[in-house]
């Protein structure tokens, strides 16, 4: 798969704009924001339906709680905030003004991770994926690109239940064409390989892909599976990958406990034992910085991650 770093779109723009359209077919669908609506984008169906619009404030736990009541009504509440403020402030309300009744409401929390940048660490989620997947009824969803950002929105407002889908700050390059169509029960195999796979999601998709283009070179076959959903996770392909490739791999922009690695080990610890590494945040906070930036200091891009494979694969099949 060929990508192209340097074209690349707004995946919050795209959620924006995926919400309007829906608008248009729905009238039941409805939007919320915490006073963010211009960086979370959903100024864009504000703009098009001021009366299914509510802008509840910096008061994100109303917000959260006034989703769930539209929900008892009747109505599909989109709810948007930061990710940090979406899922941290709010998690009682989530959990049980939400979850716990098994409302139609769905969390999006954009700007997730350290690509939130400058912003530090108060404002980058790492532990969100963790919180919204041990809650039960949840379902967690991350979006690589902008094609997917949109059926994963579409998804969404036609399938009952609570969910959470988390997006970028940054721009992201293309991954996927218009031919993709998101399936919640299936993980994406992107690229195929024989001695490691890689799991992956969100922005640092596009990363493993190059590192897998340069690992080949170093004669190491690399397959780079795609897991938007880490709740329902896909067990069946991690288990495959765990019997047809030497050993795994996760990468992932958030912290290395509770996320999609700790997913992942959980899925092959009960069904087929086998070797994982986890690349991402460990028990640390973020730090400011561009969002590039921060992806080299912590090893995410595909230049460092290149680095960490090859000892890693010295040490599980060389040595």
């Amino acid at each position: 798969m060929n990508i192209d770093k340097n074209v690349t779109r707004s995946i919050r723009k795209v959620f924006g704009n995926t919400l309007a359209k829906i608008g248009e077919l729905n009238p039941n669908v409805v939007v919320l924001d915490a006073d963010l609506s211009c960086s979370t984008q959903t100024k864009i169906f504000a703009d098009k339906f001021p009366e299914r619009f509510y802008n509840c404030g910096i008061a994100e736990q109303n917000m959260i709680a006034t989703a769930a009541g539209l929900a008892t009504q009747g109505k599909i509440p989109f709810a948007s905030t930061f990710a940090m403020f979406a899922t941290g402030r709010t998690y009682d309300q989530i959990r049980n003004g939400v979850c716990y009744s098994d409302l139609d409401v769905k969390i999006i929390g954009t700007h997730g991770g350290i690509t939130v940048g400058e912003d530090g660490a108060t404002h980058q989620a790492l532990e969100d994926i963790a919180l919204m997947r041990e809650i039960p009824h949840m379902t967690v969803i991350v979006p690589a690109d902008a094609r997917e950002c949109e059926e994963v929105i579409k998804y969404a407002a036609l399938h009952k239940g609570p969910m959470y889908i988390r997006l970028s700050r940054c721009n992201v390059p293309d991954i996927f064409d218009e031919s993709y169509h998101f399936n919640i029960h299936k993980a994406v195999t992107v690229e195929e390989g024989s001695d490691i796979t890689i799991f992956t999601n969100g922005e640092l998709l596009c990363e493993c892909i190059l590192a897998s283009h340069k690992l080949k070179e170093h004669g190491i076959s690399v397959r780079v599976v795609h897991v938007p959903v880490v709740k329902p996770i896909d067990k069946k392909t991690i288990v495959n990958c765990a019997k047809e490739t030497k050993f795994l791999i996760t990468v992932e922009n958030h912290s290395t406990t509770g996320g999609l690695g700790s997913a992942v080990c959980e899925v092959v610890c009960g069904n087929y034992p086998a070797k994982v590494y986890r690349i991402g945040i460990h028990d640390e906070f973020g730090q400011s910085g561009k969002s590039d930036e921060l992806i080299r200091y912590y090893g995410l891009d595909s230049e460092s991650l290149v680095k960490r494979i090859l000892s890693m694969y010295k040490k599980e099949v060389i040595a």
